[in-house]
């Protein structure tokens, strides 16, 4: 585990927002203009059992996945990124592996934004341990505690790793980047009234 002095440091949210929408980056860290998101009751209700989570299901969920040692709540920096895993969990066959907690349902689907946190704890857990990432986990807390086994290859990791040093340029040589291909996710953006389209 290290902790880096680094003069740019991004979060797996920073890396989600891009990936949605690379104009996100530009108007929330460059201009600064502030998204205005209220926080709302799953939000809130998922800090709350981010902190109670600690005392529950830990030797349940390690046996089952069949972790041999786990580490909580690990703070992790690269050059680039910076995040708090709930569990490190170093596995049977000498891989590691990232377990995150969601105040969610599990409703046979997996979310690009569950998948693409997974990865970039994958990349901070092979930078510090230097251990390769094969996996992740997601516990579904409103679904009894659903656990889904999440794949996680090399191309991914490239993905969150390209994404990083993109915004990275963004913010620091002031680039306005393209918009989404995607038109539909700018009906409901927060920035849809201040965007060139």
């Amino acid at each position: 585990m290290s902790k880096e002095s680094t003069q740019f440091s991004i979060t797996p949210s920073h890396i989600i927002e891009y990936l949605y929408c690379p104009r996100f980056t530009f108007f929330e860290y460059v201009l600064r203009v502030p998204q205005f998101e209220e926080k709302n009751y799953k939000v809130l209700k998922g800090r709350e059992m981010h902190d109670e989570k600690a005392d529950q299901n830990r030797a349940y969920l390690r046996k089952r996945i069949g972790a041999v040692e786990k580490q909580t709540e690990v703070y992790l920096t690269n050059n680039l990124l910076r995040g708090e895993v709930d569990e490190v969990l170093t596995l049977q066959d000498g891989t590691m592996a990232p377990l995150d907690y969601k105040f969610a349902k599990w409703e046979d689907r997996l979310y690009d934004t569950y998948r693409t946190q997974l990865v970039c704890y994958a990349w901070l857990i092979e930078h510090n341990f230097g251990r390769q990432v094969t996996r992740g986990y997601l516990v579904y807390t409103r679904s009894k505690h659903y656990l889904l086994e999440v794949p996680i290859k090399p191309e991914d990791v490239e993905v969150v790793k390209t994404a990083a040093a993109e915004i990275a340029k963004i913010i620091q040589k002031n680039v306005f980047p393209n918009a989404t291909k995607v038109r539909k996710r700018c009906e409901h953006c927060t920035y849809r009234n201040i965007c060139p389209m």
